[in-house]
């Protein structure tokens, strides 16, 4: 590939927000037909830095040049018409608007008397759909299509505005193993066309399948820029953490004890009246992390719900600490020994314009601790963010940020700080050991964060509570579990030693190919 053309030189990029510094003096170099992957943890600077390439944010000091022009980039449009687009980690789209309707958004073409041409608009959609192996329907509403093909929309939608650079933020932290898979030979057939890719993402397998050179950045400063061939994963990880990570999940062998999760004969309903989840049982002891294997779609999250007092099962039983919980209030189900990372931070586990000590009390502000006669004792509040953000290296410490300023693994640590505080204390006041369920605990997050989050799922294991780990990621229900149930269906088609699980056997299992225990 020739390299003789920068399209990217991003010079000395400072960005204060305050007193924090979120880049300092980071150098960035993309050429035209490349894919570059920008590497950090989470709260690195990653996406802050491709704000300010957007126009989103503007540089406290240095330089943009594009196509080796001095830019001042200070706003979204000055980009666009510069030929950068950005698809952001959350999409930015119209959910009841046709793919058509978002794509052309601002931008539409008319005839006549200004009417908008919507012919031409879905002509234009297919031809570039069909142009770069997107494949997506004009004329589907995108509150019917999945998470993969709205990602495609946010893609169509920055070529449609002429995008020859184009950001991805992210792109693969809400996908499929399969839709991911897709999205790497999209983007390959984007820079066969000359078109030059920049990936955020802290993903190390699917740097070395689909990136040509890597920029890490660390806390904010620049670390390096490798070529990809060159480097290992373990490389990667080192330099974008400081230090080595294992892979591997380090723990001893599990010693379980009593039944804390009992379920008998579950049947949940999802939002269209479908029994998802249909006849489930299953049972998690305490001192053991079961796994659930599954494949997106087969019951996992409505199950979850139903656990947590978060959706109504039509039938069955779940018993905690043989108390039965089955359709009880999420209050009641909290005090009675259940406590949640929740599938999806934002919607269920923090409040994102509270503070993040505020966050840390959201269950149990009324405990004597935090509150007195109605009143919120604030000092109290404060003092035990403090011993959680220093406990769980949330970044940055200040406890009055509102949740949203977090990066997305810095969001998943005060929640997993929150629960883990919750779980001792309960514990300790009842004198039952309690159910940990982590639903999706690592999605979206960089693998120093995945470490300590395993890390903490092995801690409760090994002090006597009972964890369920649901999970779509087969590498991590492999890692961390003791025990593997397979759900297909809405049922658990067989439960295996982890010891004894391979990929393929699990697999085949999660299509519904064998049945056994």
């Amino acid at each position: 590939m020739d390299y003789s053309k920068k399209v990217v030189e991003m010079k000395k990029i400072t960005k204060k927000f305050g007193s924090f510094v979120a880049n300092d003096s980071i150098d960035l170099t993309v050429h035209k037909g490349e894919v570059h992957a920008l590497l950090g943890e989470n709260g690195a600077g990653k996406s802050t830095l491709m704000n300010i390439l957007y126009g989103l944010y503007h540089q406290t000091s240095g330089e943009i040049y594009i196509n080796e022009n001095l830019v001042n980039m200070d706003n979204p449009n000055v980009a666009i018409s510069n030929g950068i687009g950005m698809v952001h980690q959350h999409f930015m789209l119209v959910q009841p608007f046709t793919v058509a309707q978002n794509i052309i958004l601002g931008t539409e073409p008319t005839k006549g008397l200004g009417a908008v041409d919507m012919k031409k608009a879905i002509d234009d959609v297919k031809s570039i759909s069909e142009k770069y192996g997107l494949f997506v329907d004009p004329m589907a509403k995108v509150e019917d299509i999945t998470v993969g093909m709205q990602q495609r929309v946010e893609i169509l939608k920055a070529l449609y505005r002429g995008a020859e650079i184009l950001i991805l933020d992210e792109p693969t932290a809400v996908l499929t193993p399969q839709e991911i898979e897709e999205l790497i030979q999209i983007i390959r057939n984007l820079t066969k066309e000359g078109k030059s890719v920049i990936i955020i993402t802290h993903k190390l397998k699917e740097i070395k399948a689909a990136a040509d050179h890597c920029t890490i950045i660390r806390r904010g400063k620049y670390i390096d820029t490798v070529k990809v061939s060159e480097v290992t994963e373990d490389d990667l990880a080192a330099m974008m953490v400081g230090r080595e990570v294992s892979f591997k999940v380090d723990k001893e062998e599990a010693k379980p004890k009593d039944t804390i999760l009992k379920v008998e004969n579950l049947v949940v309903r999802d939002n269209r009246k479908i029994a998802v989840v249909n006849g489930l049982s299953l049972e998690v002891k305490a001192g053991e992390i079961l796994g659930v294997a599954g494949i997106d779609g087969n019951g996992q999250s409505e199950l979850v719900e139903a656990l947590t007092g978060l959706r109504k099962a039509e039938s069955g039983s779940i018993k905690v600490n043989n108390k039965e919980v089955l359709n009880n209030k999420p209050k009641d189900v909290f005090n009675k020994g259940i406590k949640n990372i929740p599938e999806d931070r934002h919607k269920r586990g923090l409040i994102l314009d509270f503070t993040v000590a505020e966050n840390t009390v959201l269950q149990n502000y009324k405990d004597p601790r935090f509150s007195k006669r109605g009143i919120l004792n604030k000092e109290a509040i404060e003092a035990h963010a403090k011993k959680i953000i220093e406990r769980f290296d949330v970044r940055p410490t200040d406890f009055t940020n509102k949740a949203r300023a977090l990066s997305g693994g810095n969001q998943q640590k005060v929640i997993i700080g929150r629960e883990v505080d919750n779980i001792e204390v309960s514990k300790a006041a009842s004198g039952e050991a309690q159910l940990f369920i982590a639903t999706q605990p690592t999605r979206g997050l960089d693998v120093g964060a995945i470490e300590f989050v395993h890390k903490s799922l092995v801690k409760q294991r090994d002090e006597g509570n009972a964890v369920l780990l649901v999970s779509l990621e087969l590498d991590e229900v492999m890692n961390v579990s003791d025990r593997i149930a397979v759900i297909y269906e809405g049922k658990i088609v067989g439960i295996v030693d982890a010891k004894d699980a391979d990929e393929n056997t699990l697999g085949f299992m999660m299509a519904g190919g064998v049945d056994h225990d």
